[in-house]
């Protein structure tokens, strides 16, 4: 949470500080579509043989808020927040094996989903040339929500980082690009309990994203 805060007041600052240059800035809203990609594993008591691997893919849509300074030679510098919680993943299992070794029951239905919270994205948009054509690089800070349904335990979150490339086309009121998007592996281990739960994941997304301009 802690790199988020800074991110925010650096580019803020930055974006101020261009602005102050000549440049325009730019209050806009965004409406995303998105395809993203999880795979995942879950493994229990350290086991190999107690181990579940699964992907999910899941289109989803959004919306973001963002502010910008464009140059007059079209490089822009931009903070972008994403309000709203995207799902990437969800998933439940029935065990029915009680004959573990520590003599513990090892039955029901186990539930898990995990939410992308409070996405902001640092971005640059590169011109090619003057016909409003661009390149896009940004660096994603997200913190993961996971919400499950397990024996006296909990995976609990935590905060990840990514990064953004795409490519896109500017004109004065409206802005719209192809994007992917990669974020770092996710590790979590299940506190509370008897047993080890363990989950490693990996998310990415391809997606089209189209902005306004105010």
């Amino acid at each position: 949470m802690k790199n988020k805060f800074v991110a925010i007041i650096a580019s803020l600052f930055l974006i101020v500080s261009m602005s102050s240059l000549k440049a325009e800035a730019n209050l806009g809203i965004s409406f995303i579509a998105a395809q993203s990609e999880v795979s995942g594993s879950e493994q229990e008591n350290g086991s190999s043989d107690d181990k579940n691997t699964k992907t999910v893919e899941e289109i989803f849509y959004g919306a973001s808020i963002f502010l910008e300074a464009v140059g007059d030679n079209g490089f822009a510098l931009g903070i972008d927040y994403v309000p709203i919680d995207l799902e990437i993943g969800s998933g439940s299992r029935t065990d029915t094996d009680g004959g573990h070794a520590s003599g513990e029951a090892d039955t029901g239905t186990r539930k898990a989903s995990a939410d992308l919270e409070d996405l902001i994205t640092l971005y640059t948009n590169i011109p090619f040339g003057d016909n409003g054509y661009y390149g896009l690089a940004g660096y994603h800070f997200v913190s993961v929500s996971t919400s499950e349904t397990l024996p006296n335990s909990s995976y609990g979150n935590t905060d990840i980082n990514g990064y953004q490339i795409g490519f896109g086309k500017r004109t004065d009121t409206y802005k719209a690009e192809v994007f992917y998007s990669d974020f770092e592996d996710i590790s979590l281990t299940a506190t509370g309990g008897s047993g080890s739960h363990k989950v490693e994941a990996d998310a990415d997304a391809i997606g089209f994203k189209l902005s306004l301009l105010f």
